[in-house]
């Protein structure tokens, strides 16, 4: 289970770029510029840290600490000195709401306080430069995704693992690693976001839009810069979480609807790799509006229902016969053939 953190802001890496080149480029000037792609440093590489590290005014210990770079920060190298680099680097502020527009490796929210500059320790720091590494960035990623589902991991590493997916996307736009990069940085926002829509007393709210909407962009830069591929099919799937009632409250138009968009997404995806998972999600809301209607005496429609069912269970056990879903959708059908109620309290 991924950990929820508050969500901060961070600064442009484009205006990073500006201010170590131009020197004296305000952040209102870096706000008006809007290059039609990523745009390489002209002072330097970039590059990100491994693990959180000190900023120092000199290359030295024991000289004032500035702030601390976390995890996947964004930094500009400006100059090295033995073991030590002079970088300018976020802080404690994080990419939010970028231009719908932009490329997934593009630019960044206008308007953030800038970077600072400072000395740090070479340990750990990632640059463009470095042999191998985006794939160093991947497995250090999946290494801080891989902690945030556990309880004993840091608070921050779910935000950590997503800054550094976007950072090997940013880095290193040639590795073929990119598109599941963009796609892993893309889901754990949505994932994040999707828990603090959750814990609002609205998401329970039976019609999608009387509870608050999480945020598509990232995704649908996914799907649109990589359209065709598994990683836009699994954007699709994320989508649907903005389509789906919070709480059914009873509602026999719940199931209803939420089967046509599992099977809509089944049609315009299938070989996608969630594609299996639509089709049994909804055979079980079929199951499920057979016993509703059942349970309303309206026999005819729950018979309808209950056929559509095992259409849907016959064609994912037909495409996808080794799943898992697979064989759930057979249970289902079972049950249904039973008279066994899949939703409710059993009244027999």
């Amino acid at each position: 289970m991924i950990v929820t953190v508050k969500k901060p802001q961070i600064f442009p890496l484009r205006a990073l770029t500006l201010l170590m080149a131009l020197g004296c480029a305000t952040l209102a000037a870096a706000a008006d510029q809007k290059p039609s792609q990523l745009e390489k440093p002209l002072a330097g590489p970039r590059a990100t840290a491994l693990r959180v590290t000190w900023l120092y005014v000199t290359a030295d210990t024991a000289s004032q600490k500035v702030a601390r770079v976390q995890i996947g920060r964004e930094m500009v190298v400006a100059e090295t000195s033995g073991p030590w680099m002079r970088v300018y680097a976020n802080t404690d502020m994080e990419e939010m709401h970028e231009d719908k527009d932009a490329p997934i490796v593009g630019d960044d929210t206008n308007g953030a306080p800038p970077p600072i500059s400072g000395w740090l320790q070479g340990k750990g720091i990632v640059e463009e430069t470095t042999p191998d590494g985006d794939q160093i960035l991947m497995g250090a990623a999946a290494g801080e995704e891989a902690d945030a589902s556990d309880p004993r991991g840091p608070v921050n590493a779910a935000q950590s693992a997503r800054l550094l997916y976007r950072r090997l996307a940013e880095m290193f736009p040639n590795s073929p690693l990119v598109s599941e990069a963009a796609w892993r940085s893309a889901d754990i926002q949505w994932q994040l976001d999707k828990a603090d829509v959750n814990s609002m007393r609205s998401s329970k709210s039976k019609d999608p839009y009387m509870r608050q909407q999480i945020d598509e962009d990232a995704l649908r830069k996914v799907m649109k810069q990589f359209a065709g591929t598994r990683w836009a099919d699994l954007a699709a799937y994320d989508l649907i979480d903005n389509k789906l009632c919070g709480d059914w409250q009873g509602s026999e138009d719940c199931p209803a609807k939420e089967t046509e968009i599992y099977e809509k997404y089944a049609k315009e995806h299938p070989n996608g790799t969630r594609t299996a998972q639509a089709l049994y999600l909804a055979t079980y809301r079929q199951a499920v509006l057979k016993d509703m209607l059942t349970a309303d005496g309206s026999g005819k429609k729950a018979g309808e229902a209950k056929s559509h069912a095992e259409e849907l269970a016959a064609r994912l056990k037909d495409k996808f016969p080794a799943s898992d879903y697979a064989w759930r959708a057979e249970a289902l059908v079972f049950k249904l053939e039973q008279g066994i109620p899949v939703y409710g309290i059993d009244q027999e």
